[in-house]
């Protein structure tokens, strides 16, 4: 993990692994309400029971919480992750009815609670291109020094080979 990447990190998987813990156990009536406005707006969640969804996404917030803050997960990973969770809460606010002003784009005062999280999708992508820019650099690196090393020993041999060398 790049040092850049901690703050950000620690930042998200914090916020998102006290939210999992913070749902497990959900009574019925917020695994209700979690459920309803999940199914509004995705509506093939419509047949799981409630309190399964309520499970479910406590797991996942906790798996991806956990996921940013563990060091040894590659922050491709991780931010691949935190913007494709943002992204499906941001979709809720683009798909929820009320949520938007009339442009369809700019929050109604309800709005903001979902609008907000395209911060996770920005901070994903963000940890994303950085760790996939970072291994590809590396890799780089490594293929132009074996290069080099390679030349260099093609170089030696050639210089070895000849009679007058």
């Amino acid at each position: 993990m790049h040092p850049t990447h901690i703050p950000l990190r620690l930042a998200t998987g914090a916020f998102i692994l006290n939210s999992g813990l913070g749902k497990l156990g959900a009574d019925e009536e917020t695994a209700q309400t979690l459920h309803g406005t999940a199914s509004t707006a995705y509506p093939f969640l419509e047949d799981m029971k409630p309190k399964d969804f309520a499970e479910l996404l406590a797991y996942g917030e906790i798996a991806l919480g956990t996921a940013l803050l563990a060091p040894m997960v590659p922050s491709t990973v991780a931010g691949t992750g935190l913007a494709a969770f943002g992204g499906a809460l941001f979709g809720m606010y683009l798909k929820l009815p009320g949520m938007t002003m009339d442009d369809g784009i700019r929050p109604t005062q309800d709005g903001l609670a979902f609008a907000k999280d395209i911060w996770m999708v920005g901070a994903g992508i963000t940890l994303a291109t950085q760790g996939a820019l970072g291994a590809a650099k590396s890799t780089a690196r490594s293929v132009s020094s074996s290069a080099r090393g390679l030349a260099s020993d093609i170089g030696q041999s050639t210089r070895d080979a000849l009679p007058f060398g």
